[in-house]
């Protein structure tokens, strides 16, 4: 009798070959979590990082995926000497932050923030007014990596966000960015008021977002050196931080939706800058 039992709760503890796989499955992807700090998908967002000379560890294609741009990719990672590994489709889903691979995963060293003077620099290397993003409190990968990329296309020197209570870089906002990370330099700060004070003992000037300003974007002068401030999806621009700014300005909305997406918000703004700034130089 005793046996009996013993035999109904040893097949009780017993996990269904279903849920053993995925067990397994789980820890894999832990591990690679664990192990790698990073990782960077999608077909052109590894072709842009291969053509920035960026560290790369290693690089996950899906076994049999030869095809197209993928030869691009291999041809570059052997003349890199990067190590290339072949996975079949379901490990690399596994492996995937994104679930959007597209059959190539480079393993990379994690992101590395600058300083605000390291962006300050790359102003004075190119011998132009500093122009730079801040963002305070952009929770959305998704955001983050679309404003990434409109920043580095419209001419911005860094971006600034903070440490806490914000979206960080990470494969999503890499992947979304499409290859513009690579180009943008990130500071990553503690307080934004303490770094908006410094950046105005430089000379900047301080712009700031936010339905209810004075004076509509298109109106304002915004040459010379200047930061843009961008705020929450949902808040905007924290009450202190509205406050430091030197001006604030607005997008006129007269539709019934009174709200736009922070990254096409930015984008907007930043290309009236870039507008301001080319007829300035000519």
């Amino acid at each position: 009798m005793e046996n009996l039992e013993r035999r109904k709760q040893n097949k009780k503890n017993q996990k269904h070959p279903l849920r053993r796989m995925e067990d397994r499955e789980n820890k894999i992807s832990e591990d690679f979590n664990r192990i790698f700090e990073d990782q960077i998908e999608g077909r052109n967002a590894v072709i842009e990082l291969l053509e920035s000379g960026k560290d790369i560890n290693k690089i996950y294609i899906t076994k049999g995926e030869l095809k197209g741009s993928i030869k691009k990719i291999i041809a570059k990672a052997k003349e890199n000497k990067i190590i290339i590994v072949e996975k079949d489709k379901k490990q690399m889903d596994i492996i995937s932050q994104s679930q959007n691979h597209q059959g190539v995963i480079a393993i990379v060293p994690p992101y590395q923030y600058v300083e605000v003077e390291d962006i300050l620099n790359v102003a004075k290397e190119k011998n132009e007014d500093p122009f730079i993003l801040i963002l305070d409190g952009i929770e959305d990968t998704h955001n983050l990596g679309a404003i990434i990329r409109t920043a580095e296309t419209s001419g911005v020197h860094g971006i600034i966000i903070p440490k806490r209570r914000a979206a960080q870089v990470n494969s999503t906002v890499s992947k979304v960015a499409s290859g513009a990370l690579e180009y943008m330099k990130i500071a990553r700060v503690n307080n934004i008021n303490d770094t908006i004070s410094k950046l105005k003992e430089n000379g900047i000037w301080i712009y700031g977002t936010a339905i209810d300003a004075p004076e509509i974007y298109f109106n304002q002068n915004m040459t010379g050196p200047i930061a843009l401030v961008i705020g929450n999806e949902g808040k905007g621009i924290s009450e202190l931080v509205k406050k430091n700014c030197d001006f604030l300005v607005k997008i006129p909305m007269k539709g019934h939706v009174t709200s736009l997406n922070a990254s096409v918000s930015t984008g907007i703004i930043l290309y009236e800058i870039l507008k301001q700034k080319m007829k300035k130089e000519k």
